[in-house]
């Protein structure tokens, strides 16, 4: 249970940062609504409020960091590897190219790096 909600914590990061940074791309560079912009700032405060515990307010510190069942360093490390995976899929759904076989390797080693350092045991670490 705890490995999914890492995992489901992870997924949502990594699709509200994609979204809150594709959107001001598709204004700056597709002419796209400026109205556009708005969302893209909810996403990425959705994007710090569920991977930022430690830079977040004291208010909201210590409730933030329970979200993740790990450090906040190890959270920040294991997290590259979800964004790469959600990244590549993006590429692949939204942007209509189909990943690489190399893609899919490189995905491959980020996923496993980051299960090493969510899920490896940990002596009291």
């Amino acid at each position: 249970m705890l490995m999914l909600k890492t995992l489901g914590l992870f997924l949502v990061t990594a699709i509200a940062e994609i979204v809150g940074c594709y959107l001001p791309y598709l204004w700056l560079k597709e002419g796209k609504s400026a109205w556009l912009l708005l969302p893209a700032a909810a996403s990425l405060a959705l994007f710090a409020w569920l991977l930022l515990p430690a830079a977040a307010s004291l208010a909201l510190f210590a409730w933030l960091l329970s979200l993740h069942p790990t450090a906040a360093g190890r959270v920040y490390a294991a997290y590259g590897g979800v964004y790469i995976a959600v990244a590549l899929l993006w590429l692949w759904v939204v942007d209509g190219i189909r990943p690489t076989a190399w893609d899919a390797v490189g995905c491959a080693v980020a996923l496993t790096g980051m299960a090493i350092i969510m899920f490896a045991p940990r002596g009291g670490a």
